[in-house]
């Protein structure tokens, strides 16, 4: 996706600030890589309209912090952020992929930063010596057409091995892992949790049965929701909207577990303004952030989550964790280039 700059302030709406995005692009770039006292610039790939509700619940709680960010998706933020190693233009990475974050040249990047209240987010969610931490992620999932199985009597899938039933094929539709963020975590979590060489058995066998590989991570979703397929493999948030707005589909969380992202936030020592870049960090793990994150998130890491009911009715449970592949960051982020590679020299037609 394209770049949009949102910018933060007491001064103006956050539809104001959306609909003068030009001017906030100047501003953005006017003096790369400085900060005064209540201005920090922060660099997200969350999704336009979720961030849009972050920030505007972020400046009734901090109305003195200015903030600039630049969202861009998972992948051009890399290369943007390692394009700029030498000379880092942000005070903070806010909701980032956590397996872009563990890569050893952007922990360079980074500076140890434990906020007022991290002790609400399970370690798991958070690098050992306090490099990141996530507050948010997303998670996998199937979405089932109940018509579409219905008409060819099929059984509901529980699980991966479900998935390569023979009378599964040509049902199938899945996000290209090397396009698509939910595509690799997917790929990602079978082979951990198979193991390599029957994890690459396992899907030689899942390709069997797919109909067509597809580079959005919601469009599979989308797809079995409109009957175009059976079964769509996609991730659960996409899943809750469309049986929300009554669609015919069922959601299921593989057995196996469920493969995810977290999206982690961080300081980078480079910034200007510390001051105000922890405040911000803080933030992130209050309860006001928390009560936003709910609306639109399906992974919320802090303890004690209230999980909304349309969340509760479309099948996920209120700990989350219970349902979740434990994943390794860093083996997913160190070996993506090769499983990627691997995945398009075997099943890109």
């Amino acid at each position: 996706m394209g770049k949009t700059i949102f910018q933060c302030c007491a001064r103006n709406s956050i539809a104001r600030l959306i609909a003068s995005a030009v001017v906030g692009t100047t501003l953005l770039f006017a003096a790369p890589g400085i900060s005064h006292a209540g201005k920090i610039t922060v660099y997200t790939s969350y999704e336009e309209d979720e961030l849009a509700a972050f920030l505007d619940a972020m400046n009734k709680d901090l109305p003195d912090v200015e903030v600039d960010v630049l969202r861009l998706s998972t992948g051009d933020l890399r290369a943007r952020m390692l394009a700029e190693a030498d000379n880092p233009k942000h005070d903070v990475i806010w909701g980032w992929a956590a397996t872009s974050m563990v890569d050893p040249r952007i922990m360079e990047m980074l500076e140890p930063y434990s906020p007022e209240g991290i002790d609400k987010v399970p370690a798991r969610f958070r690098d050992k010596d306090g490099y990141w931490f996530a507050t948010t992620g997303y998670m996998g999932a199937f979405c089932v057409n109940n018509e579409e199985m219905a008409k060819d009597n099929l059984a509901m899938p529980s699980s991966w091995q479900d998935l390569i039933k023979p009378e599964y094929k040509g049902k199938l539709v899945m996000p290209n892992p090397a396009s698509s963020g939910t595509g690799y975590l997917h790929v990602a979590s079978i082979l951990q949790m198979m193991g390599e060489e029957k994890g690459w058995a396992y899907l030689d066998e899942l390709d069997k049965n797919m109909d067509q590989y597809i580079k959005s991570g919601s469009k599979p979703c989308n797809a079995a929701s409109a009957g175009e397929n059976a079964i769509g493999i996609s991730f659960a948030l996409r899943a809750i909207k469309n049986i929300d707005e009554g669609y015919p589909i069922t959601m299921v969380i593989p057995s196996e577990g469920a493969g995810h992202e977290l999206e982690a936030n961080a300081l980078m020592k480079t910034s200007q303004n510390k001051e105000d870049a922890k405040k911000f960090l803080d933030w992130t793990v209050s309860k006001s952030a928390e009560a936003e994150y709910n609306k639109w998130k399906s992974i919320v890491t802090m303890q004690g989550r209230d999980m909304p009911e349309k969340f509760k009715k479309a099948g996920l449970p209120d700990d989350i964790s219970t349902v979740l592949f434990e994943v390794d960051y860093a083996w997913a982020a160190e070996n993506r280039d090769r499983i990627i590679a691997e995945w398009q020299k075997r099943y890109e037609k």
